[in-house]
């Protein structure tokens, strides 16, 4: 991977059901061809997570790539509703609340996601329909 993503990266746990279910969810509602997707534990992950500078700080959820930046967290989760269809992207308001407010509330969510909507046995794998988003497939 020579070149920055051209499209929007969502980078997700590929274990965590509720994080899969997101990523479909994003599949349903993205406006055109606009997300690209790859599981936090791939090789393109990583690498990408490297190219950018993320370390330790890196949260084991949902990071967006976009535009040469990285944002995590609630940001990351806000900024993606942006680009989806309907009334989606009146959620980005949100963003209005501090994010020393709206991060806690993001961490106990993914602090309990496994709890609350289980873990795969394996990584999320994509329908061959939509294999081309994920580049590390």
């Amino acid at each position: 991977m020579e070149r920055e993503p051209t499209s929007p990266v969502v980078l997700f746990d590929g274990y965590c059901n509720l994080c899969s279910g997101s990523v479909v969810f994003i599949l349903k509602r993205e406006r055109g061809d606009m997300f690209r997707f790859a599981s936090l534990q791939s090789k393109y992950a990583q690498k990408l997570l490297g190219r950018l500078g993320v370390g330790d700080e890196a949260p084991d959820s949902v990071i967006l790539v976009e535009g040469g930046r990285w944002y995590a967290r609630s940001t990351a989760a806000l900024r993606i509703t942006r680009k989806l269809r309907h009334l989606w992207p009146l959620v980005y308001g949100l963003v209005i609340i501090p994010r020393f407010i709206r991060d806690p509330v993001y961490d106990w969510i993914a602090r309990n996601r496994f709890r609350w909507f289980g873990r795969r046995q394996t990584c999320f794998v994509p329908e061959r329909s939509v294999q081309y988003k994920f580049p590390d497939q």
